[in-house]
């Protein structure tokens, strides 16, 4: 049941001169226990777990190491050891069950354990860790539940200490929260006991190593090619622009997607809680937030990092997801010159958008009137762009509204695109996002930018049935 805290890099006095082994003690405050069937003792060959613990005890018994634990270096030395072991204690394994032996113990040892085949697999988007027993994971849109499991709530709690420990963040008793990143980018959201009534349990939101781009979300039906020609010049024109959806409903991913049609030649800030967004434009700055020390000081919000944005000469900036004060900041940057701001907020509809724009304000701690706040809103969002989680798992958008202005003291709203669902054939969701017919106000912008949008994409003069 063997499992490092953490493998450390350099060599202060760890070897002494002339020692075989090139490598540091690689053991970190996890004790190993023995377990039943300890070196020794002899195996039964059906107990895959109890020779995989057996090996690992003593192959981190005899391995130090020194250097990257990522490099080939160290890998090739555990692998040496590993044969090693097996031929002395007379183990003989049919070769797909001793690679598949050897894989599980170098994930213990340098990756994260039980959830590095489920990390390894392009096909899943979500891993859920709900205790050490009950892993689920998404895939296409269906939960499905993993045959994946782990020893006990301590192996969970060490491969989650692994996870937030070169981050500089913690989770204890004290903090049984803990917002994280794996090396890859990938989302990591965990919640421990007292919390947690079920056991340590760890969400994972993975994302492609390859950044969806709009092809593939035309190709997978969450757009339409006319959908994308409009939003691409919606973004060029330099529009503010808010994503709006339900959790889990692709907000993040076409919030990238729409930060690939920004030019080449402006500087992008990037401003989000846990880094995600993976733009390629080559003047790109990255902030993010950053939570309170053990003695709660300290924290970077992300209001504190749009505020600090606008000393930065942004062309655009990019909030990955609003969710307090920094919205009131954020509609200040826009009407002050910050054209062409994008950012996620969570609603079920752009009406409800409006609404928790409004409530996000009042949570800045400014005492302003209702109207003032949606005076604010209406001069500085152009358009909401509504992602949905369909009953069949797809993601699609499903309404691009405009937001046109103030009528009294309501926000008035037109919708230029929105889906219209046909039928459910085999529990698939058959529909198409459509032009309502309505030309938006702001298509002067986009003439202004040197592109010419025909009135077809709008739906005007096509005869609708």
């Amino acid at each position: 049941m063997s499992l490092l805290r953490r493998i450390e890099r350099g060599g202060q006095g760890g070897d002494e001169p002339g020692n075989e082994s090139k490598l540091a003690q690689v053991r970190k405050r996890t004790q190993v226990p023995q377990a039943p069937g300890a070196p020794g003792a002899p195996t039964s060959a059906n107990n895959y777990q109890d020779l995989k613990t057996r090996v690992q005890n003593k192959l981190l018994a005899e391995l130090d190491t020194n250097v990257d634990p990522h490099s080939p270096e160290v890998r090739t030395a555990i692998e040496e050891l590993f044969a090693a072991i097996l031929a002395e204690e007379s183990i003989v394994l049919a070769r797909g069950e001793r690679q598949r032996l050897f894989e599980a113990i170098v994930a213990e040892i340098l990756g994260f354990g039980p959830l590095e085949p489920l990390l390894a697999d392009d096909t899943l988007t979500e891993i859920m860790v709900n205790g050490p027993k009950n892993v689920y994971v998404e895939r296409a849109g269906n939960l499905i539940r993993s045959n994946v499991t782990f020893e006990d709530e301590d192996h969970v709690l060490r491969v989650l200490d692994r996870i937030v420990a070169p981050l500089g963040r913690r989770i204890d008793e004290s903090s049984p929260t803990v917002d994280a990143r794996l090396p890859d980018g990938s989302r990591v959201n965990a919640v421990i006991r007292p919390i947690a009534l079920c056991g340590p349990t760890i969400t994972i939101r993975k994302f492609s190593r390859r950044p969806f781009t709009v092809e593939d979300l035309i190709r997978f039906g969450s757009m339409t090619p006319e959908i994308a020609e409009f939003l691409r010049a919606c973004v060029i024109a330099r529009l503010n622009i808010i994503v709006s959806g339900g959790t889990g409903s692709g907000k993040t991913t076409l919030l990238n997607v729409l930060s690939s049609f920004i030019p080449n030649d402006e500087r992008i800030v990037t401003i989000e809680n846990a880094a995600e967004l993976q733009l390629r434009q080559e003047h790109v700055v990255s902030l993010e937030s950053r939570p309170p020390n053990i003695e709660g000081r300290g924290s970077i919000t992300i209001q504190d990092l749009v505020v600090n944005s606008l000393r930065m000469r942004p062309d655009r900036i990019v909030v990955g997801e609003c969710r307090a004060g920094e919205a009131l900041d954020m509609l200040q940057a826009m009407n002050t010159g910050h054209d062409g701001s994008l950012t996620t907020a969570h609603s079920n509809s752009p009406r409800d958008t409006l609404s928790r724009l409004e409530v996000m304000c009042l949570m800045a701690g400014m005492d302003l009137p209702v109207r003032a706040i949606r005076e604010q809103i209406a001069s500085a969002v152009d358009m909401i762009v509504h992602q949905d989680r369909m009953r069949d798992g797809t993601r699609k958008v499903v309404k691009i509204t405009e937001i046109q202005g103030m009528e009294g003291d309501i926000i008035t709203m037109s919708d230029i695109f929105e889906f219209e669902q046909t039928g459910l054939e085999a529990g698939k969701v058959i529909g198409r996002i459509r032009p309502t017919g309505l030309r938006p106000k702001f298509i002067d912008k986009i003439e202004d930018a040197g592109i010419h949008l025909p009135p077809s994409v709008f739906g005007i003069g096509i005869p609708r049935y």
